[in-house]
Formats: structure tokens, sequence, C-alpha cells
């Protein structure tokens, strides 16, 4: 996710708790819905969580787009 970004990223994790916690959550999130799509799983959960990884992706993006303005990048 994100790969032109991988320097900020990086950064953001080391230094701040919530957007590494962000992070780590929407990767999860993709982890379970991969599982729940492999198995079959009920599509109206796989939705719901595909919705919930969309919105910590954008909280990302925004967390990124953020430091880098205050950081001059």
């Amino acid at each position: 996710m994100f790969h032109e970004y991988r320097e900020e990223i990086t950064k953001l994790k080391e230094s701040d708790n919530y957007f590494h916690n962000l992070f780590e959550k929407h990767n999860a999130l993709d982890e379970e819905i991969e599982s729940l799509v492999k198995s079959h799983g009920d599509e109206f959960t796989i939705e719901a969580k595909k919705k919930e990884k969309l919105k910590l992706k954008d909280e990302v993006f925004n967390a990124i787009i953020k430091y880098k303005k205050e950081n001059n990048l």
C-alpha cells in the first residue's frame, strides 16, 4: 500500500503510535478479508470489512499527506 510513500510510512510508524496501530489494523483487515474470500465467507461480512479497510486506507493516506506538509517534503 502506498509504495511511493515507503519512506514516510516508515518514519511515521516509528514516531507515531496511532499511525503505527492504524497501519497494522489495515494490514490485519487485508489478511482477514483474504481469508474470508478464500473460505467463501459471508459476502455481507466481507463487504463490511472492505469498507472498514477503505476508511483506514483513507486515514493512512491523510496522515501521510499531513506529515509531508508539516515536514515540507
